[in-house]
């Protein structure tokens, strides 16, 4: 008995089985990406670098000294998931190393005993991003060779000319870097806002652009390798989840740079892989509010001497709890709902017209 229950484990849990079910797959990689960062990365904290008090946070004093930087444990689980369960073509295997490559230039500056500086960051975001759009381009064009956009308020997808994709991804993958690294400041918030945005693409990924019916029917291109997409987005899903087990408030550890540059730069890349660049307000649109507009007030204060929101401040979360009076809890539950609104309002509006 114990034999034949052994050959049907192998026989189930086979590479070819397992291969044929993308369904299989996302569970297994959703859970073992879970367990396994909820189980190891207490075990990394003494190894970590101590969080040393972000600048222009109000929430700095509470953060300073606790482990920072575990981004570089949950992205590194990721990506071995990632190989272990997921068949990835070589656009993939490209965009995976720069996935991590992104975490680790977040992680050097989270050790680093002075930071590296707005500047070296930037351009450091910029070679990443150029390298995934032009990666992006040539693993997702079509046969005909060209790429396209399927856009809100049209019926037909567009054919995008490469000099054009380019701009669009690198605005796109840059902004959801930095614009998810300026919301990482309340304990859960970035993690939970950001694992709104990967259920949302997983849930795409899966159940639309990967089936020919629907994606005929909602007259959207089909992407053969969505469904992989979908298992490598639940994979981050759950190592996310493991990492928000911990850091829940009070939290126990910090993603630090580490993490948030690298959910920041995955985003983008799955926003550009639907072929939508739209739905990077479904799954960031808190995100582009609460970081974004603050970077966009300093530079314009800093290049153009144009001043905007004076009377807020920015990164918007701190604002709300010294303003408002609003509690960690508050701010990650007000935001949470009000991503989740206009997640569905977006969705409901790009494919209501289609």
């Amino acid at each position: 008995m114990i034999y034949i229950f052994a050959s049907w484990l192998r026989e189930f849990f086979s590479p070819a089985r397992l291969l044929q079910s993308h369904t299989v797959l996302i569970t297994l990689s959703l859970f073992v990406g879970f367990l396994l960062t909820v189980l190891l990365l207490p075990k990394f904290y003494k190894w970590l670098p101590h969080d040393r008090g972000r600048e222009f946070t109000a929430t700095a004093e509470a953060a300073k000294g606790k482990p920072t930087g575990s981004g570089v444990v949950f992205i590194t689980i990721f990506v071995f998931i990632a190989f272990l369960f997921v068949p990835l073509d070589c656009g993939q295997i490209i965009i995976i190393v720069l996935t991590w490559l992104t975490m680790l230039t977040g992680y050097l500056d989270d050790r680093s005993v002075k930071s590296w500086g707005e500047y070296r960051k930037a351009l450091l975001d910029l070679i990443l991003s150029l390298a995934a759009a032009f990666t992006l381009y040539y693993a997702c064009r079509n046969e005909d060779g060209n790429i396209y956009f399927w856009l809100p308020f049209t019926t037909k997808p567009i054919a995008v000319a490469e000099w054009l994709y380019i701009i669009i991804a690198v605005i796109i993958i840059w902004a959801s870097i930095n614009t998810t690294n300026c919301t990482d400041g309340v304990d859960g918030l970035s993690s939970t806002l950001v694992l709104i945005g990967l259920i949302t693409l997983g849930i795409i990924f899966y159940f639309i652009l990967g089936h020919t019916v629907i994606a005929k029917y909602l007259l959207v291109p089909h992407l053969a390798d969505g469904a992989q997409w979908a298992v490598l987005v639940f994979a981050l899903a759950g190592v996310l989840m493991g990492y928000l087990w911990h850091n829940a408030f009070p939290s126990k550890v910090l993603m630090g740079d580490a993490g948030s540059r690298a959910l920041g730069f995955f985003i983008g890349v799955c926003v550009m892989v639907t072929g939508n660049p739209f739905l990077l307000l479904a799954t960031s649109s808190i995100i582009l509010v609460n970081g974004g507009m603050g970077l966009l007030k300093v530079a314009l204060l800093r290049f153009f001497k144009i001043k905007i929101f004076s009377t807020i401040r920015f990164p918007l979360h701190d604002h709300m709890r010294q303003k408002r009076n609003w509690s960690a809890t508050q701010v990650l539950v007000k935001f949470m709902i009000l991503q989740l609104l206009i997640t569905i309002a977006i969705l409901g509006i790009v494919f209501k017209v289609r």
